[in-house]
């Protein structure tokens, strides 16, 4: 049977699966294109590359699959970096399909020509450039592979113009089996000396990350906390892993972490990690994080293993098999965590949330925090959240309580603005049917903001709440607190009316100037058919609080000009 490379690309997409891609044509990929008008497979055309990669990765996100994108050579592949390399930073399984010249030219300095294998290799899992056509079925299969297993993360296919132009003679490609992954050595082991130190604590605590998300273990993770009954504090990226409405949920951790969250890992005697790499942002001064406890670590990756936190006992596993093996383990040898045992660390964690909540001060304008928590309301907390980067981003992992694991779509690691809009689009081509709000900052909208023809051009009901402040809000905030409050180039005043603009599109726009007016916007936006950008007017020098200022201990919390906590 004769097939073109672009034909066994196909296959081979198919083997795995894949029923969307998010692209951009060009010269290389002509073909490509070319064979996907005769082929069974959705393709979402973006309005600009790096829409097509942030897209992918919020495919991924909220569906727990591998998300595709597809684009030419030259500048659509480099277009594509940003998201690659915040792909990698968030362990997000994704696979990246780049035109290339062809193979004779490689290294000529030809038409669009650039060696993006090169570029990315420090920010992929693992890049290929297919030489041959009889490689391309395996290559393909085998970056699928590689994206998904493990630690997560993109991985790279350049693809030469002639090898998709070849023809080749061959049989039906066999569907590759590939092995399943190796149980840790002794986990078994591993887990009895982790579960002697929890049934001995006093202070316990877990904290929750990422790759209890990635690796689909949440119903086991909630089960083994609520067995042992164990308070839970979570990174940003672990939003949603256990529920917020839960009385055992302690809160989020780290620079702009809750009072109660920081006081809680600084006052543990032993913290189970799962699932996390003890970002900085989390830990801020490693010397002064967790003090007092015994750490147990649970995570893929055996590199991040002792990397920043040393540990006392480090399980390299899933998640999902360690806690599991927890489970088993404690139930066949009757271990609980007597309730007398940790009753007064549960009172104490109690008045840390009565003291000090997370809050804010209200006044004739909009305040932030109060869209967020209306946002929450009327949406029942069962929507799905894409942010932006910056204060809206902090905002919303504060004010909106997550109940649900693949609801919290955010750039954790690299912090990329621009990222929210496009990976909102990648998540409700996902899940269709569900909710999909883009929070925003009127700066960080801008830099991906002609995706909104991308939800026009397919009809996304894609929901985008811009807290407007006229700044870049964290910025800003940072100008203030540490340069004297002077506001270098954060201003962003001359910036465009985002309910004409939305028009422009095609798109319903509305804005909110008085709180009085919030609570109607969001409902009407929340219940127009099809995608709305909604314009929040919000104080414009608000600042994100509790804060962290880096390298100093979790404990030290700014409050903003009322009051500062130092435990």
């Amino acid at each position: 049977m004769q097939q073109t490379g672009s034909q066994i690309l196909f296959t081979a997409l198919k083997e795995e699966k894949v029923d969307t891609l998010f692209g951009y044509p060009g010269g290389c990929v002509m073909d490509i294109y070319d064979e996907m008008f005769r082929q069974d497979i959705r393709h979402i055309l973006v309005r600009h590359e790096q829409g097509a990669i942030h897209a992918a990765d919020g495919y991924a996100r909220a569906s727990g699959r591998v998300g595709v994108c597809l684009v030419t050579s030259g500048p659509g592949a480099t277009n594509t970096v940003t998201g690659i390399a915040n792909a990698y930073m968030d362990s997000i399984p994704v696979v990246i399909l780049t035109g290339q010249v062809p193979t004779a030219m490689i290294g000529n300095d030809g038409f669009q020509e650039v060696d993006i294998t090169g570029i990315t290799r420090t920010c992929t899992k693992h890049n290929f450039l297919v030489r041959r056509i009889g490689d391309l079925h395996g290559t393909i299969r085998e970056a699928f592979q590689i994206a998904r297993s493990g630690r997560p993360g993109p991985v790279l296919v350049d693809l030469p113009k002639d090898v998709i132009q070849s023809v080749t003679t061959t049989d039906p490609f066999p569907v590759a089996a590939y092995p399943g992954e190796e149980a840790p050595q002794d986990l078994e082991g591993l887990c009895n000396e982790a579960l002697k130190l929890l049934v001995k604590a006093k202070k316990p605590l877990i904290l929750v990350g990422g790759g209890v998300i990635l690796g689909k273990a949440s119903e086991e993770f909630r089960t083994f906390v609520r067995k042992f009954q164990i308070p839970v504090v979570s990174t940003l990226m672990g939003l949603g892993a256990f529920p917020a409405s839960d009385p055992l949920w302690t809160g989020m951790l780290g620079m702009h972490g809750a009072y109660y969250a920081n006081m809680a890992v600084s006052q543990c005697d032993v913290l189970m990690a799962v699932g996390v790499r003890f970002d900085d942002r989390a830990t801020s001064k490693v010397e002064a994080f967790a003090p007092h406890a015994k750490i147990i670590h649970i995570d893929i990756d055996p590199v991040s293993i002792d990397k920043i936190i040393r540990t006392d006992v480090s399980i390299v596993s899933h998640c999902t098999p360690a806690l599991q093996t927890l489970l088993r383990l404690s139930n066949a040898q009757g271990l609980t965590l007597p309730e007398g045992q940790i009753h007064a660390w549960h009172n104490q964690i109690r008045q840390w949330k009565a003291e000090m909540p997370l809050s804010y001060c209200r006044n004739r304008n909009i305040k932030p925090q109060y869209v967020i928590e209306k946002l929450h309301q009327l949406t029942q907390g069962r929507a799905i959240i894409a942010t932006e980067v910056g204060q809206n981003q902090m905002w919303a992992a504060q004010f909106y309580r997550f109940d649900e694991p693949n609801t919290f779509l955010t750039s954790g690691g690299l912090g990329a603005m621009g990222f929210g809009l496009p990976a909102a689009i990648g998540a409700q081509v996902a899940c269709p049917d569900r909710l999909v709000v883009d929070v925003a900052g009127d700066g960080s909208i801008q830099m991906n903001i002609q995706e909104l023809g991308t939800m026009v051009h397919y009809g996304l009901p894609v929901k985008v709440v811009i807290l407007n402040n006229l700044y870049l809000g964290m910025i800003r905030q940072w100008q203030e607190l540490f340069y004297g409050s002077r506001y270098s180039q954060s201003d962003m005043t001359q910036a465009p009316d985002f309910v004409k603009l939305a028009e422009a599109y095609g798109i319903k726009g509305l804005r909110a100037t008085k709180p009085n007016e919030v609570k109607r916007v969001l409902k009407e936006g929340l219940e127009t058919p099809g995608p709305v950008v909604m314009d929040f007017h919000v104080e414009p020098e608000e600042n994100v609080f509790p804060m962290v200022k880096p390298g100093t201990p979790l404990t030290e919390m700014a409050f903003g000009k009322i009051r500062t906590a130092v435990a």
